[in-house]
């Protein structure tokens, strides 16, 4: 049998690569997907609404759940996936933001009926759409308000079978009422809500008076949970005028006497109740709320309650101020009002966006009075035909009677009355019944009402001033009908008491040991008077630095990376010789290969440090330039990274030092002679001269304490200068690390 031949198999040859630069790249391909998520997704508008939401509220207006009847939330979440693409888990979460249940908006805008979650908690889960209930809130009402007037643009949906509007002709501006967050590619939105009441009121009197103080009508934001807001005017002016700074906001409590308890009742917006929970029992395992003996989310039907127990003779106040200070119960909002207008986002301040709202206010307004004059022009028109039947009503049944082709019939009409089409079609189709003097007379009587009207409506669409009128009386009403008192108290931030953790630290002696394995105890004087143990230590470890202090102390640690990293003795656990001690490149979070070289213990920040360099530089920095008005833990460009560091050394003051080379030589100066720089990364100066062969620092010590007699021959009187030959073999040992 013939062996079948093998057919070899086509070579592939890979398509050439074209390189492409990386600017074409970030135009052809992530350009398109920035544009997409800043406009069509992210940034909301000056309705006050995303599209996620517009779609989402437009869908449940369309279902007539605007005063209807509650339907379940997967109803609403099927239908609008006709106009949001994005599935139905995206579109119910958008749902819940915005139902009264969550409690996350001033005014909310869904009302419901089942578990919705709360915006105060991470972990309260919302119920399944099949088991909530929904429909829109009253005041939507001045969301959709004539909306069939083509008050505002719509287009087709993703699939061209529907049309939904670009916009809501939103009555009122929406956009300060409820808050707003959202992150694009590249930018950001985050927007609190105002008083409704006070934003009416404020966008009155920005319409009479664009130079009005707004901050005296509306003082300060207002949200759902309430808390206290602590009110510095200038930095509010400033949000006002720029849209951009930020706040803080302040819990509420209560002092439980009898239960020896304190009851938080309102949280500020930016935080949850586990968040705050989570830091409390961070803070009671690490020792630093002995007040308390617990903490838990009392939460239920009545409403938001977390309750922390105390202990006998705490002072409620006094540890509130401490827990402002130390956990989210007093937490920031940073604003930054990023709104699209006409698809471009702009970072506006309050002024601006309301005078960018009344011009969209006022063209929604204008569109529906062109719309009402053209329904009322077309409603005249024909009842100017039907007027002209009052002439002969019996000449009309004629013209009808004796017509023999109904295609004739309106053109006998026309001729017979000299009417145009329209109002002929409209006669012909009025009933014979109707065809008697006084349904045409009452019919004609609108005549007059109709012509005031459009000329009443042409009045005010070529008046500013008339259109701006009818806005403020629309807000009024708004105002009167919606408004409610504010949720979250304005406090000023002069009169509030700042707690000082150092005011409240107690104060002991103790002595700090800091090991070459990098260990450190924290020992206190009264636990090293009664011990006769020796410190434990690891194999091959030794203790390197030992300092005498109090608990009020400072420690900064060098590290061989040029960074320094600084933690409060009081924060510390303390610990007995017996233990290891505390491993500091887990506390310090130190980077990988990275080692502490030097430790400073510190009340005052008053002193010097001195580095020597393998160059031969040294640089003389005083200590107080390690010092931070904040609680900075680590602080980078301690010294130079220019040469490799050889010593590191902290002084109290100008002192003489001893040096001693790699090459045996020594040199003794006093620091007076090098410069004091007032940057941490200074070069300093040269201050040993480096021969060809070389003369690298090894060691540096103060004179009186290097073991040297006779250390003042090796004196140099200026920098830089070349170090001595010892006189004795062997002196330089004394000065090796």
């Amino acid at each position: 049998m013939a062996r079948k031949k093998k057919i070899p198999e086509p070579e592939i040859i890979p398509a050439p690569v074209e390189e492409q630069a990386i600017t074409k790249t970030l135009e052809t391909n992530f350009m398109p997907y920035a544009m997409s998520i800043i406009i069509s997704r992210a940034i909301p508008e000056i309705d006050g609404l995303k599209p996620a939401h517009r779609k989402l509220l437009y869908t449940m207006y369309k279902m007539g759940l605007l005063g209807g009847k509650f339907t379940k939330s997967a109803n609403v979440v099927g239908s609008t996936m006709k106009l949001n693409p994005h599935g139905d888990a995206a579109i119910y979460e958008t749902m819940v933001r915005l139902t009264r249940g969550n409690e996350a908006l001033l005014h909310p805008l869904v009302e419901s009926q089942g578990n919705f979650g709360k915006v105060y908690s991470r972990d309260m889960a919302y119920a399944a759409p099949r088991y909530t209930e929904v429909r829109l809130e009253p005041i939507c009402a001045e969301l959709f308000g004539d909306i069939n007037k083509n008050t505002v643009k719509f287009v087709d949906n993703y699939d061209g079978e529907l049309k939904e509007p670009t916009l809501l002709p939103a009555a009122y501006p929406s956009i300060l009422v409820n808050p707003n967050q959202g992150i694009a590619a590249g930018m950001a939105s985050n927007i609190c809500s105002f008083n409704l009441r006070e934003v009416c009121e404020a966008t009155i009197a920005f319409m009479k008076d664009k130079n009005a103080e707004l901050i005296d009508i509306m003082p300060a934001p207002d949200f759902s949970l309430g808390a206290s807001i602590i009110y510095d005017r200038e930095e509010m002016k400033k949000i006002y005028e720029t849209g951009r700074g930020s706040f803080k906001l302040r819990a509420k409590y209560t002092y439980d006497r009898e239960n020896n308890c304190i009851d938080i009742t309102e949280i500020p917006y930016t935080t949850t109740c586990e968040a705050i929970i989570g830091k409390i029992m961070e803070l009671l395992k690490a020792n630093k709320l002995r007040e308390i003996s617990d903490a838990r989310d009392e939460t239920d039907l009545n409403g938001f309650k977390l309750t922390i127990d105390l202990k006998r003779g705490t002072d409620p106040d006094e540890l509130m101020l401490k827990l402002y200070k130390l956990t989210p119960l007093e937490d920031s909002f940073a604003c930054n009002f990023n709104i699209l207008i006409n698809a471009v986002p702009r970072v506006m301040g309050i002024r601006e966006i309301l005078g960018e709202w009344v011009k969209f206010r006022m063209e929604c307004i204008r569109n529906g009075i062109k719309f009402d004059i053209e329904q009322k022009s077309k409603r005249l028109h024909l009842l100017m035909g039907l007027k002209k039947i009052l002439l002969d009503i019996d000449k009309a049944i004629s013209i009808i009677r004796h017509t023999e082709l109904d295609s004739e019939v309106i053109p006998n009409l026309m001729s017979g009355f000299g009417i145009d089409e329209v109002q002929a079609e409209y006669i012909s189709e009025i009933r014979l019944r109707n065809l008697n003097k006084e349904y045409i007379l009452k019919n004609v009587d609108a005549i007059d009402r109709l012509t005031e009207e459009i000329a009443e409506l042409n009045k005010t669409l070529s008046s500013d001033r008339l259109i701006k009128s009818r806005i403020a009386k629309q807000l009024r009403d708004i105002a009167k009908k919606y408004g409610q008192d504010r949720k979250t108290e304005i406090i000023e931030s002069t009169g509030l008491t700042e707690y000082k953790e150092e005011e409240h630290i107690e104060d002991y002696p103790l002595t700090i040991f800091f090991t070459r394995g990098q260990y450190l105890k924290k020992v206190t004087a009264a636990s090293l008077r009664s011990t006769t143990s020796e410190h434990k230590l690891k194999e091959d470890d030794e203790i390197i630095v030992t300092a005498e202090t109090t608990n009020k102390s400072e420690l900064l640690f060098f590290s061989d990376m040029c960074n320094v990293y600084k933690i409060k003795t009081y924060d510390m656990p303390e610990c007995k010789v017996t233990a290891l001690g505390e491993y500091l490149p887990g506390i310090l979070g130190l980077e990988e290969n990275e080692k502490i070289v030097y430790t400073v213990v510190t009340k005052d920040f008053e002193g010097l440090m001195l580095f020597t360099f393998e160059n031969g530089k040294m640089a003389k920095v005083a200590l107080k330039n390690y010092e931070t008005k904040t609680n900075r833990k680590k602080l980078i460009g301690a010294y130079s990274a220019k040469s490799p560091i050889r010593d590191i050394k902290f002084l109290k003051e100008d002192t003489d030092i001893a040096v001693v080379t790699d090459n045996g030589r020594i040199l003794c100066l006093n620091t007076e002679l090098i410069p004091l720089k007032s940057t941490k990364s200074t070069q300093g100066v040269q201050v040993i001269k480096q021969p060809k062969n070389g003369a690298r620092p090894v060691s540096v010590k103060e004179a009186d304490s290097c073991g040297i007699d006779g250390i003042s021959a090796y004196r140099i009187r200026s920098i830089p200068a070349a170090a001595k030959s010892p006189k004795h073999e062997n002196i330089q040992l004394s000065l090796l690390p």
